[in-house]
């Protein structure tokens, strides 16, 4: 299968020439933030986060504020006052998929009833399947090397099969949230199989949609050519999904999502602006880097679980010696979780047996290393104490990796699960929001005369 690519007729040294026009009104003091009070990044001074709505759908906790000062705390993540550990740890006991049960959760306000976690199941099932000749119209035609880009257009390209796509009253876009629940494992996988075909010369297998099957056995189901997978590894990416369905109002792909729901514009648009969103290194697409960081390491490693061989390789990422120069540490930090990301534990502590098992010790231990070290290097080299946490990046990947899950899936997996989160928020934006969000930006361009077009230098 070939791709031809568009040339643009824009030439390098064109585009150079434009770029130095750009760039001589387009930067902004530093400074200039500070003397208006302007919150970089919906920031305030001590990092946390501007408030900008309320919501009753998620809660990310990770410090408290006493007398003025931020106080780290473990981490807490809870879907509607329910703490994630109680309902992961509930799932567990009783040897039975969660992520459904989230999504009636998130949706609705309440834990389902064994009957109403029945019909949801029976819904999702029956959704699973897209529109006659979609996959062949809008997935295979034209492939994409990022799933991420090819998902996104894929839902975009819903709204040309449905009947009434602009109607936002709450029961049209219940109705388009659970179809695009039901329906995204479906084109995650058809997108990466259109992919393995055109860009890798693999086979390429679409099977028969299964309707007996939870989402995370679904997409093992789908994603694997023998169809075959251990009860363990489903249930291990069952509690992967449920992990990342949501995490409040304020993370960058939600609240995209909030601010087109609040212009009024169709579920598909608002939903394509979550995945525009996760795809940056800086939010879902963090756990690739995490993946490239790790492989890194242990390459240029003797032993990468020595952790005096790991605390040097960190210090030379940090001086943007080594990694991809930014001095980063993927997988570290987060912008509100401070002494623990719950997700992260909950992931470290329910992949370890299983990665074990599969070979995967010096990965777990390499990474390991790195959640230890990090705060110490980072404080010997700048010299400032900071409470930091492994997020859910750190492990995520290794967890899909675990899962013979390759990693062009790692972000697109974690939208899979995150358009619950995001068609909850939508929902209760429609339901309570009520006005557009229109932020301020103060100008700091000075007033000019206009010149004529013959006077100009």
């Amino acid at each position: 299968m070939s791709n031809n690519y568009y040339i643009s007729p824009i030439s390098m040294d064109a585009l150079s020439s434009l770029c130095c026009e750009l760039d001589k009104n387009n930067s902004i003091k530093p400074q200039d933030f500070k003397k208006y009070q302007v919150k970089r990044g919906l920031r305030n001074s001590d990092g946390t986060g501007v408030m900008a709505g309320l919501t009753r759908i998620c809660s990310v906790e990770g410090y408290y504020v006493l007398d003025g000062e931020k106080v780290p705390k473990d981490g807490k993540l809870s879907y509607r006052g329910y703490d994630i550990n109680d309902i992961v740890d509930h799932c567990i006991e009783e040897d039975r998929f969660g992520y459904e049960e989230v999504v009636w959760l998130l949706l609705f306000g309440e834990l389902p009833t064994e009957s109403q976690l029945i019909s949801l199941n029976e819904v999702i099932a029956e959704c699973r399947a897209l529109p006659d000749e979609f996959v062949e119209d809008m997935i295979m035609k034209n492939a994409s090397k990022d799933i991420m880009n090819k998902m996104a257009r894929s839902v975009m390209g819903l709204y040309s099969f449905d009947e009434n796509p602009d109607d936002i009253s709450v029961p049209n876009v219940l109705r388009q949230s659970l179809q695009l629940i039901a329906q995204m494992p479906t084109i995650m996988n058809s997108a990466y199989q259109v992919k393995r075909r055109a860009f890798y010369n693999k086979t390429m297998f679409l099977h028969p949609i299964r309707k007996d099957q939870s989402t995370a056995e679904y997409i093992l189901n789908q994603l694997r050519a023998d169809k075959q997978f251990t009860r363990e590894e489903a249930k291990l990416l069952d509690i992967c999904l449920m992990l990342h369905a949501d995490h409040g109002g304020g993370n960058n792909s939600t609240f995209s999502t909030r601010v087109l729901t609040s212009s009024g514009t169709d579920t598909y648009s608002a939903i394509t602006a979550g995945f525009g969103s996760l795809k940056g290194p800086r939010h879902g697409g963090a756990n690739i880097r995490v993946a490239e960081q790790m492989n890194e390491i242990m390459a240029a490693l003797p032993d990468s679980t020595d952790p005096a061989q790991v605390k040097d390789y960190l210090v030379k990422i940090m001086n943007k010696e080594a990694g991809d120069k930014t001095g980063l540490v993927y997988g570290m930090g987060h912008a509100v979780y401070t002494k623990s990301d719950p997700r992260a534990v909950i992931l470290k502590e329910n992949a370890r047996k299983l990665a074990y098992e599969k070979g995967y010790e010096k990965e777990f231990r390499t990474l390991e290393n790195i959640e230890i070290l990090t705060p110490q290097v980072f404080s010997e080299l700048r010299g400032v104490e900071k409470v930091m946490c492994a997020n859910v990046d750190l492990y995520s990947g290794l967890v899909y990796k675990v899962l013979g899950i390759p990693e062009d899936l790692y972000t697109p997996l974690f939208a899979t699960a995150r358009i619950a989160g995001w068609c909850a928020h939508r929902l209760e934006e429609l339901t309570s929001g009520g006005k557009i969000m229109r932020p301020a930006y103060k100008s700091v361009s000075h007033s000019r005369k206009f010149v004529d077009l013959s006077h100009r230098s």
